[in-house]
Order: C-alpha cells, then structure tokens, then sequence
C-alpha cells in the first residue's frame, strides 16, 4: 500500500510537471510557426491542458479499469468548475469579456446533454465513442475558423502578452513538447497502477478513485494555469483553460478511452456524477455568459461553486467507506 501512495505521488508530480512542459513548449512552437494568438489559447492552451486526462483514460480504458477512465474525465470537469473557477473567483472576480467564450459557453453545455443522453442505458459503446470524436473534430474546425476571423478578440490580446513574457527559442520549445509528451505517457502509466492498487487495498471501487484522486490530481495544471493567469488579471485566459479543457474531456478524452474499449457505466455515474457535472456546467453558463453585457464570475458565486465541490467530494468519501 505504501508503494502504492509512493506512485501516486511520484506520478502526479511529474504529470504536473511534465504537462506544463508540453503545453509551454507547445505554444512557443505554434507561435514560432506563425499560428494566432487566439488560436493558440483556444487549442494548444486550452487543450493541452487535458493531456494529463488523456493519457490517464487511454491508459485506464487499455488495462480494463473503466471506472478510472470514466471518473477521471467526468470528475475532471467537475473539478475544473467547482474547485479551480470556485477558487480562481475568489482570488478575483472573473470577468468574461471574450466572444468567443461566450460563445463556448452554451457549446459546453449542449455536450454535456450530449454525454448523458450516450450513457442513459449504462454503455459507451465504440459508435458513442465515434460520435464523440466527430462532434469534437467539428468543434475544432469551428474553433480554427473561429481564431482565424477574429484576431483582435480579447482571449486573443491577453495570449499574445503571455507568450511575449515566455518566449523561448524554437529548438527548446521542441524539447520540452517532446520531452513533456513521453513523461505524461510514462508518469500516467505510473498514476494508473497506483490508483488501482490503492482502489483494491481499501475496498473501494475505482470509479471512486477516478472521481477523486486521479481527477484531482490531473487537474491540476488547469489550477496552476488559472489561478497564474487570474493574478495577472487574464481573466479570459483563466476560464479559456476551463472551457477547452471540460470540452476536451467530455467528447476527446471519452471518445479515445471509447475507441479503445468500449465501457460499462455504472449507474451512478448517470444519476449522480453526470447530474453533477451538469448541473455545474449550466450553472457555468448562467452566471458566465452575461445575457446584457459581459460576464462575470463574482466570489460570493466562487464560494457556492466550491462549497458544491467540498459537499460531493464529502459525500463521495463518506459513501465510498460507508
């Protein structure tokens, strides 16, 4: 068990780490080729963030354990909403002033119908798993459109001031996006095995382990992404990273595990974690979207978002053990 603990830790660590390389390395690499700003900050940021819930689904859905490979997408947004926007918006109101993100908005909830109507007779099935991938491949050419047509946005202005402050020479940026990649591959390898011994020593099931440990722990570079871009008043940065991110987990992240093996889903994963991931996500869009100018995410909000993450997480762990 200790061993165990030891792997999880060790994985998570060089996840975080090897994640924030990739993206970094990422980024520079587009900006030396020439791709927009707001492109930029859409895809490679917004994206590339959810590397680390990627690999860990892949990875969980290969070695059978389905539980992880569903809780760690679906506990991901979750968490990206409830804990990281709660906390980010407590440091600072996050104002929306993106069109682009508010037009993300209303997408990110129409997906998230989407992945609970798919699981309603408790099966991800490969041609679910497809339909996701499509629906994914035409909200990327959406997102490039979109970046193309409109330059000046705000996202757009706030990414061309971070990368300015990061800039890196082309041939470090390509060592760090390769150096990045094979760490995630090698750290969620680790995270996996660790997740699934730690899941069978205390009895509980993986989903849980998924919904927890593992979601959290591969959040984590939208928190540290967030919370840095929120203190540098970026605000549209801090929730671009949100929105890409949850996008990516319901429709690529699910749909490559799908593709791999088609999964079982249990049933509370429909009746509890999906009524809670939902529930978030339009209530993401109601005080996000700013029906009479631009949005706002205020801290009185932030407190109930992360108030409804400390009450799941609770119940969560009280149920598991109980």
């Amino acid at each position: 068990m200790v061993t165990a603990l030891l792997g999880v830790l060790l994985g998570l660590a060089l996840l975080v780490w090897s994640a924030d390389r990739f993206v970094e390395g990422s980024a520079a690499t587009a900006r030396h080729f020439g791709m927009p700003p707001l492109l930029i900050g859409m895809v490679i940021v917004g994206f590339g963030t959810s590397m680390p819930e990627m690999v860990v689904s892949v990875f969980a859905a290969a070695q059978g354990t389905t539980g992880i490979a569903l809780g760690n997408a679906y506990g991901s947004n979750i968490t990206n909403i409830a804990l990281i926007l709660g906390l980010t918006a407590l440091i600072s109101p996050i104002a929306v002033h993106s069109r682009v993100l508010r037009k993300e908005l209303p997408v990110l909830t129409l997906v998230t119908a989407l992945a609970a109507w798919q699981l309603r007779d408790g099966w991800l099935s490969r041609l679910d798993a497809l339909l996701l991938l499509v629906v994914f491949s035409g909200l990327m050419a959406w997102t490039i459109r979109e970046g193309l047509q409109q330059r000046a946005d705000k996202l757009g202005q706030e990414m061309e001031e971070a990368l300015e402050a990061r800039s890196m020479p082309i041939g470090r940026a390509l060592c760090w996006t390769g150096l990045g990649l094979v760490l995630l591959i090698i750290s969620s390898r680790i995270l996996v095995w660790g997740a699934v011994a730690i899941a069978h020593g205390f009895g509980v099931s993986d989903l849980i382990i998924g919904l927890t440990v593992v979601a959290v722990g591969t959040s984590l570079p939208e928190l540290a992404s967030s919370v840095l871009a929120v203190r540098k008043n970026e605000h549209d940065i801090a929730l671009g990273n949100i929105l890409g991110s949850n996008l990516f987990n319901t429709l690529a992240v699910v749909g490559v595990a799908g593709m791999v093996r088609p999964m079982a889903a249990a049933r509370e994963i429909l009746l509890r974690d999906m009524m809670v991931m939902g529930g978030l996500t339009l209530a993401l869009f109601l005080i996000g979207y700013g029906f009479r100018g631009p949005g706002r995410i205020n801290r009185l909000e932030g407190g109930i978002l992360l108030a409804c993450f400390a009450g799941y997480t609770v119940y969560l762990v009280t149920h598991a053990f109980g």
